[in-house]
């Protein structure tokens, strides 16, 4: 997690990411390198940064990034609420990403609204040339109707295969 935000020691998200692992805490994230920055206020780091009174550290960022690559074969950095996000008054995720050559792998799902919000945000990736691996298709939490969801997989499937035919496509399901 490259920044959480409405958290005051540990990273809500890595704890549950661990309880579904049955791992416990890894000594990495007591090391504070699975979150290298946690901010109290939530809402996007940016602003969190500003209300705690402490701006948002890149270079830590990038100095546990490369501290997890060194002993892992991959490395998965989640963002703080989507690739438009500012990190800070000057820099977006998605420019991040960019900055540091980062591959993608880009959540979406089939809620109403997701499309929209799922094809600018690849326009955004294509615009700044960013390598998109994998669009990952979220099937929870599964709809009663799934009228829409049906729709939008297969319209993002098709969009998928002519705007990036190198990406993969998957379906992460219901757990």
């Amino acid at each position: 997690k490259l920044v959480q935000t409405g958290n005051t020691a540990l990273s809500e998200d890595i704890e549950l990411h661990r309880r579904i692992m049955g791992t416990g805490m890894l000594a990495e994230d007591l090391q504070g390198l699975t979150m290298p920055e946690i901010y109290t206020y939530p809402c996007s780091p940016h602003l969190a940064a500003e209300i705690d009174g402490r701006p948002l550290d890149l270079d830590k960022i990038e100095a546990a990034t490369n501290t997890l690559a060194a002993k892992y074969d991959a490395v998965l950095l989640e963002g703080a609420g989507g690739l438009m996000v500012p990190l800070t008054r000057e820099l977006l995720t998605i420019d991040y990403i960019a900055q540091k050559g980062y591959p993608l792998i880009f959540v979406t799902s089939g809620r109403l609204g997701s499309i929209s919000h799922t094809l600018l945000g690849l326009e955004a990736v294509k615009r700044r040339g960013i390598d998109l691996k994998i669009l990952a298709f979220n099937m929870f939490p599964k709809e009663d109707d799934m009228t829409i969801s049906n729709d939008t997989r297969e319209y993002l499937k098709n969009y998928l295969s002519k705007e990036f035919p190198d990406a993969e496509y998957i379906e992460i399901p219901e757990i």
